[in-house]
């Protein structure tokens, strides 16, 4: 079966009711996205927990799916008025052929080498050094599949610094990645903790993948000292968790936070100084990755 697909380039002011009108007229899909993506009016959406941000950009575009024999001309119209719109807006309407829709996703995602004994490699790939230490992790619905910066960031420094025999903790696990890595470089025990319990779960199957022995649960306030924290969140949240991640780290042990934009590591770092002696931070593609000791 082939399908259509409307894009419309929709300014803030209407761009959300228009998605919302094209699915009440049968738009089996609606998604948006930054029309000046990839140009220097290219505008950073983070949703960062306890910042404003605009749920939109100033400039979206609105793609639309149809079944190939939907009157896309007139339901656009009918979807322009509804969202208060006088005419239809500037739009572009093409086929889209039916395709194997699993394959063409995984075709997207490679193995990554993370560092030189280190890659992350999906399900349906061999691994490219099969002596190399081979972490086994789809993309799914937790945040955590060694291709953002961040992951590599905190990949990178479990890899370095790792000397065997550790306990760590995984603040904000995601998938599990930086646990699992952990156990992999070396760890004694690993503890990935998150508030999504999809996440919890998503992260004991992917141990169960990589035949590591470590162990994910909902947040508890009774966690243990380790001699390893690492919290790959974002940056008001690292904020507001500096005294429970301060209190979760031995004396003498050491902390890695990242999710952080470059401009707001030195925000970060003045919580943190309180508690440890921090390293200056280590940079990727404008993100953030902060170290330090315990004092």
């Amino acid at each position: 079966m082939a399908w259509l697909t409307l894009t419309v380039n929709a300014d803030a002011a209407y761009a959300e009711s228009l998605s919302e009108a094209l699915l009440e007229l049968g738009a089996l899909s609606v998604d948006m996205h930054d029309a000046d993506a990839d140009t220097p009016e290219e505008q950073a959406i983070f949703g960062e927990p306890g910042e404003p941000t605009s749920s939109l950009w100033s400039h979206n575009r609105v793609t639309a799916l149809f079944p190939e024999d939907a009157q896309v001309q007139d339901i656009l119209l009918q979807a322009s008025l509804a969202a208060g719109l006088q005419q239809s807006p500037p739009h572009h309407i093409a086929p889209l052929p039916d395709n194997d829709w699993v394959r063409l996703t995984q075709s997207q995602f490679d193995p990554i080498r993370i560092s030189q004994r280190l890659w992350i490699v999906p399900t349906w790939h061999t691994p490219v050094e099969p002596d190399a230490i081979n972490i086994v992790l789809d993309p799914g619905l937790a945040f955590g599949t060694g291709s953002h910066p961040t992951t590599r960031l905190c990949l990178r420094w479990l890899d370095e610094n790792l000397r065997g025999g550790e306990n760590v903790l995984d603040y904000g696990c995601g998938s599990g990645i930086l646990a699992i890595a952990a156990m992999k470089l070396g760890a004694g025990s690993a503890y990935g903790v998150d508030v999504d319990a999809q996440a919890v779960q998503s992260s004991r199957d992917n141990a169960l993948a990589n035949q590591v022995e470590a162990r994910f649960d909902l947040p508890d306030k009774n966690l243990q000292h380790y001699d390893i924290v690492v919290a790959n969140i974002l940056t008001n949240p690292l904020k507001v968790l500096a005294p429970l991640l301060a209190g979760a780290t031995r004396q003498g042990g050491q902390i890695v936070l990242s999710g952080i934009l470059g401009e707001q590591a030195e925000d970060v770092m003045q919580v943190y100084a309180q508690w440890f002696n921090l390293k200056p931070a280590v940079m990727e593609d404008g993100w953030a990755r902060l170290s330090g000791i315990r004092k």
